[in-house]
C-alpha cells in the first residue's frame, strides 16, 4: 500500500470542497449521502442500545431498587421509632399517674399520722394544762380560804372591838367569830 503524499490529500479534499460548493447543498442534507448515514446511524444506535440495555439500564435500575428499599426500611424504622415512642409516652403517663396516686396516698397516710400525732400532743398538753389548773385552783382556793380564815379572824376581832367600843359590853373574839359565820353563811346562801 503507497500512501499518497500530503500534497494529494490536500488536493483530493480541496477537490471534494470544491464539488460541494458547487452543488449548494449542506453535506449531511446532500442526498447522495442519506444511505451511509442511514447505515451509521443504524450501527451507532445498535452499539448504543446494547449499552444501554446491558450495561447502564441495569445499574441503573439496581440503584433504583436499592434507593426504593432504603427508603421503604427507613419508613419501616420510622414507623417502628413512632411506635416505641407512643409505647414510651403510654408507659410515662401510666408511670406518671400510679406516681400522683402515691403521691397521693402517702399525703392522706401523711396527714392522717400528723393528725393522730397532733391529737395526741393536744391531749397530752391539754391534760397537763387541766393539771396545772386543777393545781392552780387548789391553791386559790387553798389561798382564798386562808385569806378568808384571817379575813373571819380580822372580822371576829374587829366585830368585837366594834362592839365593845360602841356598847361597852366586852364580847369574847369566839362569840365575834360565831357570828361573823353566820352572816357569812347567810350572805351565800
Amino acid at each position: 500500500m503507497t500512501h499518497a503524499p500530503h500534497s494529494e490529500v490536500a488536493q483530493h479534499v480541496a477537490d471534494a470542497a470544491a464539488d460541494h460548493a458547487d452543488s449548494g447543498v449542506f453535506p449531511p442534507f446532500d442526498p447522495t449521502y442519506f444511505a451511509s448515514q442511514l447505515f451509521w446511524l443504524a450501527i451507532f444506535f445498535v452499539i448504543l442500545y446494547v449499552a444501554l440495555d446491558r450495561f447502564i439500564l441495569p445499574k441503573i435500575k439496581t440503584t433504583i431498587e436499592d434507593r426504593r428499599d432504603r427508603i421503604a426500611d427507613d419508613l419501616d424504622a420510622a414507623a417502628q421509632a413512632k411506635a416505641d415512642a407512643e409505647a414510651a409516652g403510654e408507659a410515662y403517663e401510666k408511670s406518671l399517674a400510679e406516681a400522683r396516686t402515691k403521691a397521693h396516698v402517702i399525703a392522706a397516710d401523711t396527714r392522717k399520722a400528723l393528725d393522730a400525732e397532733i391529737a395526741k400532743e393536744t391531749a397530752g398538753v391539754e391534760a397537763e394544762l387541766s393539771a396545772k389548773q386543777n393545781a392552780s385552783e387548789a391553791a386559790i382556793r387553798k389561798a382564798k380560804d386562808k385569806a378568808f380564815a384571817e379575813v373571819r379572824g380580822i372580822a371576829a376581832t374587829a366585830t368585837a372591838a366594834v362592839v365593845a367600843a360602841l356598847s361597852g359590853v366586852e364580847v369574847s373574839e369566839a362569840d365575834a367569830g360565831k357570828t361573823v359565820d353566820g352572816l357569812i353563811k347567810a350572805k351565800e346562801a
